[in-house]
């Protein structure tokens, strides 16, 4: 679970999230949209640690983030957009280094390398050295490493950006099975055809308010637009007087 309660980040004058109150159950998979600019990013930093608000509360699973920020941090996995990876290391060097940042013991590091591999069809790559990866076997073996400590809850920011078609699919039915099984799951996209097909909930942002909340139907009924999430994210996030 997710709950955040009057959540405020201030960037010098400028508010990049205001007051932003949420509660984000066991197993939801909530997509966050908005415009860019709009505070998607900061949220999720903000929510992984990276920021520290300016106010509010943050708390993972009954644990308060700035009290225990050890404790959540061993709870949570994070996929930024455009992930870090070191490049001089190979695929199977960087999931042990990640096994041994979350002492993950060696046997289940073995297990869940060899059924991530296998998955996103990396076991060729295993010995490559990342710097010489294209872009979406990165993103694949970013995807693998987080899920190796079975993370309880996941936050990931544009989880399609570069991929093809078949790591679209791939993730697409990873992130809906993680959630059926009990993870918690926060993602951003600017693909509200992706977001309209995995979500939940879907939660929209504007100008660092939220400006709506709900399924796709309650979206629907608080715009008063009964197209598709397109044409009710456009009604939700509109200046005033346009």
């Amino acid at each position: 679970m997710i709950e955040i309660e009057h959540l405020t980040k201030s960037f010098g004058r400028v508010q990049a999230v205001k007051d932003l109150s949420l509660t984000i159950p066991q197993g939801e998979l909530f997509c966050f949209l908005g415009p860019n600019g709009a505070g998607k990013t900061t949220t999720i930093k903000l929510l992984c640690g990276l920021l520290k608000p300016t106010s509010g509360t943050i708390r993972i699973r009954g644990l308060d983030l700035k009290a225990e920020p050890a404790a959540v941090h061993r709870l949570i996995g994070y996929i930024p957009d455009t992930p870090y990876l070191y490049e001089r290391l190979t695929p199977l060097e960087f999931f042990q280094f990640i096994g041994d940042l979350y002492q993950v013991p060696p046997a289940q590091v073995r297990e869940a390398r060899d059924k991530y591999f296998a998955l996103f069809a990396m076991e060729d790559y295993a010995q490559t050295l990342i710097k010489d990866l294209s872009h979406g076997y990165r993103q694949r073996l970013i995807y693998a490493a987080t899920f190796l400590h079975q993370p309880k809850v996941l936050f990931i920011d544009e989880p399609f950006i570069g991929l093809d078609p078949f790591s679209i699919r791939l993730i697409h039915d990873l992130l809906r099975q993680t959630a059926r099984a009990g993870t918690t799951i926060f993602l951003t996209t600017h693909i509200l055809a992706f977001a309209e097909q995995l979500a939940d909930r879907i939660g929209i942002i504007s100008g660092g308010s939220l400006s709506g909340l709900g399924t796709l139907a309650e979206l629907k009924a608080l715009s008063s637009v009964q197209g598709a999430l397109e044409d009710v994210f456009l009604r939700l996030t509109r200046p005033e007087g346009n």
